[in-house]
């Protein structure tokens, strides 16, 4: 995160020389933006554009299983500088219910799960917050009037909702003690921000002025470095403090699918869009599947085992109201072909039975 500076010289006292190192510069920036614009081209090639590739995708998709994985930030909400008003569009929410409709749908996300669901407001999704360490099923109804801890071997939270899998529970009281101490050793930094996330903790800088990011680093770090069991990791101007356990979103992923019963590798295709580099733990779960869709979304071009990509985040809702127009469009495919097949048949055993007659 250490920030490096450098400096634009404009040689000379007059306006002409003022004026012909702004030309340069300028002529600097264009060529620039040439060859990003040529390298994101060129980046393409290997990572091709989900929405284009889509009819093929799914050609191949065709009786298989599709379960859908969803990240939150920067896949469903756009990145903001304010991570408590980072909402998603209600036609984003519309995308994912539908989706969700035809697929099963989990959100995994770095957020702390009741925050994720908070934002995204939906009851017939999976939800899969700090990374993947805190997972909860869709509601299910209740036979009592009131919910007890447990019920039935399932355990419950405290809305009654089943909750499914929390592998860093033992970790809570550290991860507040080490919430606590990072509240009060970056209070007087502007800008920063420690989010609760309740099995992991974020450290926000997006609004840190950058001279300010090295001493926020070094508090940071300096808090860390007395609890081994825990380890720092650096995402989109946000650093995050996690138990040092093997658990990641691609653990998330997988125990999800062998959860719903969806662990096949030949019969199931896992979806998976994702914009950040914890998403890269599952996007190596589905390429070492061998079958799937790892999607990442980036205007630029990553180092990344994504096979495919979206521009940004309103690449993803075209996409989800595609697969969601293209599962629909199945169904009633298969629908239409069933009556026909029963139609032909009553038709046919009707003929047959007249000339019995």
């Amino acid at each position: 995160m250490k920030v490096h500076y450098s400096t634009i010289n404009v040689v000379g006292n007059n306006d002409d020389d003022i004026n012909d190192g702004a030309c340069l510069f300028t002529s600097s920036l264009h060529h620039h933006h040439q060859a990003s614009h040529s390298t994101y081209h060129s980046w393409l090639v290997e990572h091709p554009s989900a929405l284009g590739t889509f009819d093929r995708m799914m050609k191949g998709a065709k009786g298989k299983r599709v379960v859908v994985f969803l990240d939150y930030d920067g896949t469903l909400s756009p990145i903001v500088d304010d991570p408590d008003r980072a909402f998603m569009s209600d036609e984003m929410r519309s995308a994912v219910r539908e989706v969700a409709k035809y697929f099963p749908t989990a959100i995994i996300s770095g957020r702390g799960r009741d925050k994720v669901k908070e934002f995204v407001k939906l009851s017939n999704v999976y939800y899969a917050g700090s990374h993947g360490m805190d997972i909860m099923a869709p509601p299910k109804p209740l036979i009592k009037s009131s919910c007890d801890a447990k019920y039935n071997g399932v355990v419950l939270d405290k809305k009654c909702s089943e909750v499914l899998f929390q592998p860093a529970k033992k970790f809570l009281p550290t991860i507040r003690e080490i919430l606590a101490k990072l509240v009060e050793k970056t209070r007087k930094i502007q800008g920063a921000r420690v989010e609760d996330n309740r099995f992991c903790i974020s450290v926000h800088f997006r609004k840190v002025m950058e001279e300010d990011y090295g001493l926020l680093e070094d508090k940071v770090k300096s808090v860390v470095d007395n609890y081994p069991g825990f380890h720092l990791t650096e995402g989109k101007k946000v650093m995050e403090i996690r138990p040092s356990i093997e658990w990641n979103k691609g653990h998330a992923l997988e125990y999800l699918l062998e959860t719903l019963g969806h662990n096949s590798t030949s019969e199931v295709l896992p979806l998976y869009i994702g914009d950040d580099r914890t998403d890269e733990d599952a996007f190596k779960v589905i390429r070492s599947r061998g079958e799937g869709f790892p999607i990442i979304v980036t205007s630029k071009p990553k180092d990344t085992k994504a096979s495919y990509s979206l521009h940004d985040t309103s690449e993803v809702l075209t996409f989800l109201l595609r697969l969601a127009r293209w599962r629909k469009a199945s169904s009633s495919s298969r629908s239409l072909f069933t009556t026909a097949l029963v139609s032909n048949w009553f038709y046919g055993t009707t003929m047959a039975f007249g000339k019995v007659l």
